[in-house]
């Protein structure tokens, strides 16, 4: 057998393919924290349209930090989910010492409880919707990456969050498909959210945005992949988003955030 052909066996042993998983989980939370690059200042700037220092803003699926630096950045107050052990304990470690930043290791959904967490190899593309994995695989978004059920993770609400911490200006929320449960759980409007888009899964991104107008009044745009710019010079309505959305090619290569605003609260 040759030697590559071993280390490959080697690296699918479970509990060696967790240290593994672990290890590359806190080399990217530190580096993530430690550095400073021109797509970071991009970031900043395009999120300072919706979030100013002391201004409350919550991650919800805060991963290993990406958004969480850069809310930090802005001087914001940031309440940062993140269900994956590894990852909340890392974002612990480097944002621990911050007065501002609140770490919550729960999963947000559209009732308290617990729920199944489907862990990736890569622990980006974890999620807790079956339909979502499934999906992504089968177009080939993510077919290389492996998928196991990992345990029970703890659920909360944005309602709650919301009670236990107040209304924030700003929500992000990327939960690798499970953005609809996310949006269930809140009975309110705030004044700017934004939510992962994955072409596999648009009919539970229409229900999100029909679930959001019931809350209020709100206006849409689109942001593709890291861009940091919005395809649409204006914020356009409910009937406009949904026949963009719908516009949008079933392929692997379209992906990004859905931006919602709600004028009447800015």
């Amino acid at each position: 057998m040759a030697v590559n052909q071993i280390f490959k066996k080697i690296a699918k042993i479970p509990w060696v393919a967790e240290f593994r998983r672990n290890r590359q989980i806190r080399s990217d939370a530190h580096n993530i924290a430690n550095t400073w690059t021109a797509e970071d200042e991009k970031m900043r700037l395009f999120y300072g349209q919706f979030l100013g220092a002391g201004e409350l803003c919550f991650d919800i699926g805060a991963n290993v930090g990406n958004r969480l630096k850069i809310f930090q950045k802005i001087g914001a107050r940031v309440i940062a989910i993140e269900p994956q052990r590894q990852c909340a304990r890392e974002l612990r470690r480097c944002y621990g010492d911050n007065e501002k930043i609140v770490i919550v290791e729960m999963a947000v959904s559209d009732s308290l409880g617990k729920a199944e967490l489907m862990t990736s190899n890569f622990h980006m593309v974890s999620s807790l919707s079956q339909e979502w994995v499934s999906a992504t695989k089968s177009s080939g978004r993510f077919s290389q990456h492996r998928w196991r059920r990992s345990g029970m993770v703890d659920l909360t609400t944005m309602d709650t969050l919301i009670d236990q911490y107040g209304i924030p200006r700003f929500a992000k929320i990327d939960v690798e498909g499970f953005e609809l449960k996310v949006i269930q759980g809140l009975t309110r409007p705030i004044p700017f959210i934004s939510l992962e888009f994955t072409p596999e899964t648009r009919q539970s991104s229409l229900e999100c945005l029909q679930w959001l107008a019931n809350l209020g009044e709100p206006v849409f745009n689109f942001s593709n992949g890291e861009s940091m710019t919005f395809t649409h010079s204006d914020w356009i309505n409910l009937r406009q988003m949904k026949d963009y959305l719908e516009s949008l090619e079933v392929t692997h290569k379209v992906w990004g955030d859905i931006y919602v605003s709600y004028p009447d609260l800015k």
